[in-house]
């Protein structure tokens, strides 16, 4: 299944909000920004996003799949050679946490993976 980096225009579409209106409920002057966020022409702020979120309750990482696949990916990545590093020095308490604190965002990313 092809993922889009962003389903923006599908939920305004499904809302029957016109780019206008979601900009207005975004603090803009008009749909331009809507616009250039939906062509993927443009990336949100992390405030916006959020306000997108609070328009559709769709979780952001939904509305922004795509960009949220590509963004694990790399973390997942970092993740893996983090616990590397710190696997090859002296076991403590600390560095205990630090491993579990990256196994359970690997298992997390797992699981949801198994889910879509």
């Amino acid at each position: 299944m092809l993922t889009l980096l962003n389903y923006l225009r599908m939920y305004r579409k499904r809302s029957g909000l016109t780019q206008d209106e979601v900009g207005y409920l975004l603090g803009c002057a008009n749909g331009s920004k809507v616009s250039r966020y939906e062509q993927r022409k443009r990336t949100p702020t992390l405030e916006t996003a959020l306000a997108y979120e609070a328009i559709f309750r769709v979780p952001v990482r939904d509305l922004f799949a795509g960009v949220f696949a590509a963004i694990e990916r790399k973390t997942l990545k970092r993740i893996g050679r983090l616990g590397g590093k710190l696997s090859a020095r002296v076991e403590t308490p600390i560095i205990r946490a630090k491993l579990e604190t990256l196994a359970t965002a690997i298992r997390a990313s797992r699981q949801s993976q198994k889910e879509r």
